[in-house]
């Protein structure tokens, strides 16, 4: 079940909240747990036993590290949850993936390929995982109490709006959150919730999905077949499709959390304006970038290590392991590295010699950067990437057939939507939105706009086939 679904939005969504907010304070937990268990369940039935499993497993372990008073046996027990869940993540994501490239080594040599039964990818791994993991170790560093009772660990983890891609909610940003939530459930709240959830799917429906058609029938040819101009429209269009396609999922889930009482962290702040790839990962997937950077940059030593080399193969190895992170393929392995080898650059002379540049020109290269990478994160295969790549440099750009004027008007819009806070009219339109309290006229203003959104974005998930959502495989 996605948000941007009718079933979701016509019965799912209306009939949760109708329980949820006529529930006494006592029950919304478990009415809240419920709909979270169905919401998955109606996606990945086989699964939900082995999620549910593995929270009881992490629910006694954390209990037991908590009770301990020997340092050694706490070690112990948060390392037992971690190899638990590493365990269950590398057994589902890359199993195929390490079989595969063991199997390319076997018969390079000479032997039988090892055959190996495909497994299914749980819907959501990667993101309840790295919950998981902020649970126990969050205990661990003392930062929280484990939680009291099996049923709020289980919300915690299964909350559907970030269940399936994230925000990555850490224990120690939701624990007193599980627990009470009366002071954020107001009128207000569930207003301003409310129009955070249309905004995102009025990014995702009208946008997204438009262009993401495009991009999906320009990557599904033959990089030899096409031309110069053609390879970058389909690359524009992916590199718009994603971003609206992501951080519209993230301002629904953010959306939906606020409107029952819910404070879930910002995933996503314009990062297409970013003036450097190290600017550009703090403001794309703000959740995973924190989540890398706590739990695996700075117990690798982060900054405060004794030789620039360390410091940069620090960088590069958290990068390389993001990548992987994203999917189990080469393509984002180096994507990963990649990304890793800009922020390098940028400490090493980059950022320095751009600053003696314009805004505007920062913002193009960064961009160009970021879409470059991209390449590698929608292909299938290395060999693909490569051709492609071929292609947009090849610079031959006569004959690129017809294109939809939709696809054209919406990827104007999109551009203007990605690029509109870098100057200061935009980004006090984005913060009077998202983050000042609202009037009176404020809220009628916004209704009438989140009305007409959702009315038109309903009529556009109804006459259109194309609906995914880009993150739901990783």
């Amino acid at each position: 079940m996605v948000f941007s679904s009718t079933i979701f939005l016509v019965y799912f969504f209306p009939f949760f909240l109708l329980f949820y907010y006529l529930a006494d304070k006592k029950y919304k937990n478990y009415v809240a747990l419920v709909a979270s268990i169905f919401f998955y369940a109606w996606g990945a039935p086989k699964f939900i036993f082995v999620v549910i499993a593995s929270i009881f497993a992490d629910f006694y372990i954390v209990k037991e590290m908590f009770k301990s008073q020997n340092p050694k046996h706490k070690k112990l027990w948060v390392s037992i949850s971690v190899a638990l869940n590493i365990g269950l993540l590398v057994y589902f994501k890359y199993s195929n993936f390490f079989v595969e490239n063991f199997n390319v080594i076997l018969q390079a040599i000479g032997f039988k390929a090892v055959h190996f039964t495909k497994l299914v990818l749980p819907i959501g791994i990667s993101f309840f995982t790295f919950q998981k993991f902020t649970y126990a170790i969050d205990v661990y560093r003392e930062k929280y109490q484990p939680l009291e009772k099996l049923t709020d660990l289980c919300l915690y983890i299964l909350l559907f709006p970030q269940l399936i891609a994230g925000p990555i909610v850490r224990y120690s940003e939701i624990a007193d959150q599980l627990v009470d939530r009366e002071k954020y459930e107001n009128i207000d709240n569930k207003l301003i919730g409310f129009y955070r959830f249309v905004i995102g799917l009025a990014k995702k429906v009208l946008i997204a999905n438009v262009v993401g058609a495009e991009a999906d029938r320009i990557f599904s040819m033959d990089p030899q077949t096409m031309n110069s101009g053609l390879a970058w429209l389909g690359l524009m269009a992916y590199t718009f499709q994603i971003y609206f396609d992501f951080s519209g999922y993230s301002d629904m889930a953010i959306g939906i959390g606020r409107m029952i009482g819910f404070k879930f962290p910002e995933n996503f702040n314009s990062p297409y304006v970013s003036q450097s790839i190290t600017e550009f990962w703090r403001r794309w997937h703000i959740t995973l970038g924190r989540w890398m950077r706590d739990y695996l940059y700075i117990p690798l030593g982060g900054n405060r290590v004794n030789t620039k080399f360390r410091l940069y193969f620090n960088l590069w190895f958290v990068f390389l392991v993001s990548g992987l992170w994203h999917g189990a393929n080469w393509t984002f392995v180096i994507w990963g590295a990649y990304h890793g080898l800009f922020l390098i650059l940028d400490r090493l002379f980059l950022v320095r010699l751009l600053e003696k540049t314009s805004k505007v020109l920062r913002i193009i290269l960064t961009f160009f950067i970021a879409s470059l990478g991209w390449v590698l994160f929608r292909s299938e295969t290395l060999k693909y990437a490569l051709s492609f790549y071929k292609k947009l440099f090849e610079f031959k750009f006569s004959g690129i057939g017809y294109v939809d004027p939709e696809v054209i008007t919406i990827m104007i819009v999109a551009a203007i939507f990605a690029f509109f806070v870098s100057v200061k009219p935009g980004e006090k339109i984005m913060e009077k939105v998202f983050f000042d309290n609202y009037t009176l006229k404020r809220h009628l203003v916004m209704s009438t706009i989140v009305f007409l959104l959702f009315v038109i974005s309903l009529a556009s998930i109804v006459s259109s086939g194309f609906n995914p959502f880009i993150y739901f495989r990783f």
